[in-house]
């Protein structure tokens, strides 16, 4: 529910008390003695989905293209005749809880903190992530989800597509570019420190540690998280109600793949900081383009008819812009996708040969099959295949090596070294 003040300008009293009367309105007036050019001041509860509607008749009726309204969040109202206003919005206005365009205008410009703020976050949540991947440490890295003031922007950026406010959707391209550029800056920094200032192991593989490799290989499904986080995201500012865990999601799809990218840079790891690159831009466009087409979809639109076509061509063109670049992305993603596939059918493939050939050897026993793949991470093959194979003391099988080799490459792309590694084992009589 809304309480919403209205400033009625000399002459227009009349006007304002008639649209209320009509609509069933309960409403209280107040003498305006500020010596402006407003008379009287009309107080009335809204439904929130009413508010929009009401707004927009009062500018219809007379009070001109910019309605002065103070819209304030109210708990209660004991009318009944608000009881029956809220069934009337509730039938001809779908959802109840959504807010009208001033209220999503000023939420999503209330969602970017002042620039140093911004700036400070960003930094500090980058060096946290950065931190937690590190550390492997998936609690360090959702803490730098919640520092991350990166909801703001994205949200920014859709409002003031689908309201034709060029200010508002400059300032939030400007504040996410500034966010993911100065997020993967500090986070190489201070992987550089790390490194270097020996805070971890020498010679540490860092796209070994889970927290890591898990952003090294974007696939398909990492497009549908940053579809379904910039959805929540304007759902819940739509709505009216809090953002902080939307905004927690927003932030996974993009905080920590960028602090990847740092580490992947400082450890001089080319590739994999493309492929964790790749996956920040395609996280950052489809939050932007699910913002864009949840907000036209819920009916956000310039009041002004004349704005109507000029802000529907921006909309085509940016929504346009966003699927260009995450179509030719999603090349990269599908490359990612099918050679992780292909690299699970083959180990699962070799596995079972293995096993065959080492239950029709007799005497053997299978103790473990170990998979050592390419050093790039990001399309990582099976290039040896190590097999430790159980045997009774002094027995030897001479071809075994070359049996699992012809059986196991019968199933790669590409030639695959076998190695068998003998271990012997007594048998403990009963």
């Amino acid at each position: 529910m809304r309480l919403v003040q209205v400033s009625i300008p000399a002459g227009k009293r009349d006007t304002v008390i008639g649209v209320l009367d009509e609509e069933g309105i309960d409403y209280m007036l107040t003498d305006e003695t500020s010596g402006r050019e407003y008379t009287d001041i009309a107080y009335f509860p809204l439904p929130n989905n009413a508010v929009q509607p009401i707004l927009d008749r009062l500018q219809d009726a007379g009070l001109g293209d910019e309605v002065h309204a103070v819209i304030i969040d109210a708990k209660t109202d004991t009318s009944r005749r608000f009881e029956k206003l809220e069934r009337k919005y509730a039938e001809g206005n779908g959802d109840p809880d959504r807010i009208s365009r001033q209220e999503i205008r000023s939420t999503a410009s209330a969602l970017s903190p002042e620039f140093p703020t911004f700036v400070a976050m960003t930094i500090i949540s980058a060096v946290v992530a950065t931190a937690g991947l590190l550390l492997d440490s998936p609690a360090v890295v959702v803490g730098s989800m919640v520092i991350a003031p990166l909801i703001g922007p994205a949200v920014g950026a859709s409002v003031g597509t689908v309201l034709g406010d060029r200010e508002l959707f400059r300032d939030g391209l400007r504040f996410q570019v500034l966010g993911g550029t100065l997020t993967i800056a500090s986070a190489t920094v201070f992987a550089v420190a790390v490194r270097f200032g020996f805070l971890v192991p020498p010679g540490t593989d860092v796209t070994t540690i889970p927290q890591i490799s898990g952003r090294l290989t974007p696939d398909f499904l990492s497009l549908v998280v940053a579809l379904g986080a910039g959805a929540a995201g304007v759902l819940s500012v739509a709505s009216g109600v809090s953002v902080a865990l939307v905004g927690v999601m927003i932030a996974a799809a993009l905080v920590p793949p960028a602090a990847a990218v740092g580490i992947s840079i400082a450890w001089g790891h080319p590739m994999a900081a493309i492929s964790s690159g790749v996956l920040v831009l395609v996280n950052l466009l489809s939050i932007n383009l699910s913002g864009l087409v949840v907000l036209w979809y819920l009916g956000y639109r310039p009041n002004e008819w004349f704005q109507l076509d000029e802000t529907r061509a921006n909309l085509l063109k940016r929504a346009g812009v966003l699927l260009a670049a995450l179509a030719i992305l999603s090349v990269f993603l599908g490359g990612v996708t099918f050679t992780s596939m292909q690299s699970a059918s083959f180990q699962e493939d070799a596995r079972d040969e293995v096993k065959q050939v080492v239950v029709d050897t007799p005497g053997a026993q299978l103790l473990g099959v170990e998979f050592q793949t390419t050093d790039d991470p990001t399309f990582s093959r099976s290039s040896r295949v190590v097999v430790t194979v159980g045997r009774p003391s002094g027995e030897e099988y001479p071809d075994l090596a070359e049996r699992l080799s012809r059986r196991i490459n019968a199933h790669a792309d590409n030639r695959v070294a076998v190695q068998v590694r003998f271990v012997d084992t007594e048998t403990v009589p009963a």
